[in-house]
């Protein structure tokens, strides 16, 4: 069965890039902890696969979408995705493969990052839904930012994390902030700047020929910052990144508050998919954006 879905992938390949595409070797390698991926090379071209249950179709669909968009702002590099489809029982998604050395300058991933913070559109959120790790991501559009965050984030997770049993305070706190967020923008009006949505360090390297790549995306339109806060959750990027996008585009000073409110989104989204000592810190979050306003 393997070998059949690789042989229609392969086929569809063909048909989409008007070539003709023979699988001469595919090799298993890491696809996260999500899906499963495979390599398959033809003569002189590569490609990258990730696969899962044929129910995920609509989130490789969305992938596609967002690696699209990205890419159509021509800044920063990302996998260009090729197609997608089911085969034999699996969804899958095909992108450009590409070799990555990891061994460059975090200067140019800033100053890209901010170039393609400047693609915008009118409205808040994003044409299709997607996921944040294996969460649904709900990208209903919205006219107005608060009004979005309110609703189809920080509320969508404390919804979620009301059902996993998180307890009342992280829920009474959470939507006492829900109440208190027009607070962090009574001076700060973000634009719709096209995001990468989950922009940690392990969603970005350097293609072999230095030029960063970001990948894995949970793509929508939103408040820069919320990128920015992103790639401090974890760690992995250095100072080098934060002087580059700020030499290139300025953060507003109130970002130093609201990308713990950024970063609550995600934290209480870990809490919702690994629970542990994420509730924890959830609530210390919640309590310290609080006491902010």
């Amino acid at each position: 069965m393997y070998m059949s879905l690789i042989e229609k992938i392969s086929e569809q390949i063909a048909t989409v890039t008007g070539g003709d595409f023979v699988c001469k070797n595919q090799q298993s390698i890491g696809g996260g902890c999500i899906n499963s991926a495979f390599r398959l090379d033809g003569d002189g071209t590569s490609y990258f696969v990730k696969h899962n249950s044929a129910h995920l179709l609509d989130m490789f669909i969305a992938e596609s979408e967002g690696l699209q968009a990205m890419a159509d702002t021509n800044t920063i590099r990302v996998p260009k995705p090729v197609c997608y489809g089911v085969a034999d029982n699996q969804s899958y998604l095909v992108m450009e493969y590409l070799r990555f050395d990891g061994g460059r300058s975090v200067d140019l991933l800033g100053e890209q990052l901010a170039a393609m913070h400047r693609h915008t559109q009118e409205r808040f959120g994003f044409h299709v839904d997607n996921t944040i790790g294996a969460t649904p991501q709900d990208n209903t559009p919205h006219n107005d930012w608060v009004s979005f965050w309110q609703q189809r984030r920080l509320g969508y997770q404390l919804n979620l994390a009301k059902r996993k049993g998180c307890g009342r305070k992280l829920i009474d706190d959470g939507e006492r902030l829900q109440e208190l967020i027009p607070r962090f923008f009574t001076d700060y009006r973000p634009q719709p700047a096209i995001l990468h949505g989950d922009l940690w360090s392990g969603n970005y390297s350097y293609a072999d020929d230095g030029q960063p790549v970001i990948f894995d995306p949970a793509t929508y339109y939103g408040d820069r910052e919320a990128d920015i806060a992103m790639t401090e959750l974890f760690g992995g990027f250095g100072r080098g990144f934060y002087d580059a996008y700020n030499n290139a585009w300025p953060l507003d000073p109130g970002y130093s508050v609201r990308k713990t409110l950024y970063n609550l989104y995600h934290i209480i989204n870990h809490f919702n998919l690994f629970g542990g000592g994420y509730l924890g810190q959830a609530e210390a979050m919640t309590d310290r954006l609080i006491a902010e306003v």
